[in-house]
C-alpha cells in the first residue's frame, strides 16, 4: 500500500485524524485520554507556528504522524531542527512509517540549510533507538539534559495573587 507523507496544518482535513491518533499517542504514553483538549493543544501550536507536522497517510488514513520544532543554532548563525514527537498507529509498525517520516524531516530540515536535526527518547525505547542509530543519528556524549520543572501556582516574593 502506498504512504503519502504530508505536511498538516490545522486547516488541512486530515488534522482531525493526527489530533486523534495524537491523543492516542498522549494515552500511550499513560496520559488520560482527552481528545477536544488534545486537538485544541495541536491546533493552538500549529496555528501559532510552534512547531510543525506531517502525516503518514495510507488510502485517506492517518497511521502517523511527526513533529519538529525550528531552532536557532545561534554560535553557527543557522538553525537546527529538533524532531519532538513520532508514532505510528501500533498496527502499522514495522512497515516502514516510522522510517519515511523521519526521512520527510531529514529531507526538509537539510533543504532548508539546518546545521543538524535532533531527537530524543527513552533509553530504554529500544525499537526507537534502533531505528534511529539504523536512520543515522549518533548519541550526543559531553552534555547533560537539564529540566526545571515549573509549578503554575508558585509566586515570586513581591508577586501579588
Amino acid at each position: 500500500m502506498t504512504t503519502k507523507i504530508v505536511p498538516v496544518a490545522s486547516a488541512h482535513p486530515a488534522f482531525d485524524q493526527v489530533a486523534a491518533l495524537f491523543d492516542d499517542y498522549r494515552a500511550h504514553y499513560g496520559h488520560p485520554s482527552s481528545p477536544e483538549s488534545t486537538r485544541s493543544w495541536l491546533h493552538d501550536q500549529l496555528a501559532q507556528h510552534r512547531f510543525s507536522a506531517a502525516a503518514a497517510i495510507q488510502a485517506d488514513h492517518v497511521c502517523g504522524f511527526i513533529t519538529a520544532t525550528i531552532m536557532p543554532a545561534s554560535l553557527r548563525l543557522g538553525t537546527a531542527w529538533s524532531i519532538r514527537d513520532l508514532y505510528v498507529a501500533p498496527h502499522h509498525r514495522r512497515s516502514g512509517i516510522a522510517n519515511a517520516l523521519l526521512q520527510h524531516i531529514i529531507y526538509n530540515a537539510r533543504a532548508a540549510g539546518a546545521h543538524r536535526v535532533s531527537l530524543q527518547t527513552e533509553t530504554d525505547n529500544i525499537p526507537a533507538l534502533t531505528l534511529y542509530t539504523e536512520v543515522g543519528f549518533q548519541p550526543v556524549t559531553g552534555l547533560e539534559l537539564l529540566n526545571l520543572t515549573l509549578d503554575p501556582t508558585h509566586q515570586e516574593p513581591g508577586e501579588t495573587p
